[in-house]
């Protein structure tokens, strides 16, 4: 039996003490013991526990993996998350302060992917437990949206009728104005029967819209999202963001940040989470890798009529990315790349006239990274906001405004 000290926490939630030696569930400052396994505790006891220690809320919180921090009070989380986004651009050296931090409330997820399993004697859908094959059934979950773990009977018909034994199913699911989108991958393969089966369960449960793998099997109405006032139909399964709280934070720092330029360029722009609304006060140039998130926004801007002018590129910005002189015509940028970031495209921004960016961000390294970028050509970061979304989790999402 081994006793250690937590010193801090890392990225993924872990408590950290000398060696190092690991520890999950575990707070700074607290004293655990439990049998070490090489560098980790599986299961530490609390000898001392940290003021900042909570019961969790939850009653899957010990089986469940979907959250890594239910332990620790709100007051540590902010702060927690704020020192990660400090300490990534420190390790840079970026001297920045954070200006604010907007939480999302509790049960107001609205975008899941939940793993679904065929048992003996029925189905089993909810998240994964922590490094673990093994799926917790989550009904009483306080992250997710009311409306989706009222439907989760809905997903597990799903599952019994569409799902083998071995294989595990992933079950993306969207609320929205419509109700409930969703997008079921890893399933047996669709024949009629299937189809029809398929079709009555998503009727029966009334859901916006039913699809498996990559065709649709039932739509009882468009599942709209609403984009800052532009309604949109994304494609089955698309990324949009976690919760609306979230967003509508995302979307006022990022509007605050360009407001007054007359032309925007928004790349890895998605369904328009930004260009849509962004296109009320500017021109828009959105560019994004797949072309249906693509073809989603520019449906969404005709159909709503009386925005500025918005035009669309499928491009993959990796390996292809927006350069200089192409960004010569823009005024300011919206960047919103996945969680490695995007170094090429920042560093052609830098390189380019345009004088201000909305940096939005998922990864507090990668962001730490390209913003050093910015910096070195002569950029400030003058506004830094972390956006959590994903309430109990290590995760952290950013906007910067950089300014030349």
């Amino acid at each position: 039996m081994d006793t250690i000290k937590i010193e801090k926490l890392g990225h993924l939630g872990d408590g950290i003490a000398a060696g190092p030696v690991y520890a999950a569930r575990t707070l700074p400052g607290e004293v655990v013991s439990g049998v070490r396994d090489g560098n980790r505790i599986a299961a530490p006891k609390i000898v001392t526990p940290s003021a900042d220690r909570v019961t969790a809320g939850c009653p899957h919180y010990a089986a469940c993996g979907g959250c890594a921090l239910m332990h620790a009070s709100d007051s540590f989380m902010a702060g927690f998350k704020t020192s990660v986004v400090v300490q990534a651009l420190a390790a840079h050296g970026i001297g920045a302060k954070v200006t604010g931090i907007a939480t999302s409330p509790p049960e107001t997820r609205r975008r899941a992917v939940l793993s679904g399993r065929r048992t003996k004697k029925g189905a089993l859908v909810g998240f994964h437990a922590r490094a673990s094959d093994t799926i917790t059934a989550v009904p009483a979950c306080r992250v997710l949206m009311p409306q989706i773990r009222a439907a989760l009977p809905v997903l597990e018909a799903l599952v019994v009728v569409g799902g083998s034994r071995k294989a595990e199913l992933s079950l993306a699911v969207t609320h929205g104005p419509a109700g409930l989108d969703v997008a079921v991958a890893g399933g047996k393969p669709l024949d009629r029967e299937l189809r029809e089966t398929l079709s009555q369960i998503a009727g029966q449960a009334d859901l916006a819209r039913l699809s498996w793998g990559d065709e649709l099997v039932a739509q009882e109405r468009p599942p709209l999202q609403d984009m800052g006032g532009v309604q949109v139909i994304p494609p089955p399964g698309a990324f949009l963001q976690a919760t609306k709280a979230g967003e509508a934070a995302l979307l006022d720092a990022v509007g605050s940040i360009v407001r007054g330029a007359d032309r925007v360029i928004d790349l890895f722009a998605g369904c328009g989470t930004f260009a849509l609304p962004l296109s009320r006060g500017s021109d828009i140039h959105a560019v994004e890798g797949l072309r249906a998130l693509s073809d989603a926004t520019l449906a969404g801007w005709r159909k709503a009529g009386g925005l500025h002018k918005l035009t669309v590129e499928t491009r993959d910005l990796f390996e292809r990315p927006v350069l200089p002189i192409e960004l010569k015509s823009f005024d300011a940028a919206v960047i919103d790349p996945p969680r490695a970031g995007a170094e090429a495209q920042m560093q052609a921004l830098a390189d380019s006239p345009i004088a201000t960016i909305a940096s939005v961000s998922c990864n507090p390294v990668s962001f730490a990274r390209d913003a050093a970028i910015a910096v070195k050509a002569g950029f400030e970061i003058r506004q830094l906001l972390v956006v959590d979304q994903f309430r109990w989790s290590p995760h952290v999402e950013i906007v910067a405004h950089l300014a030349r």
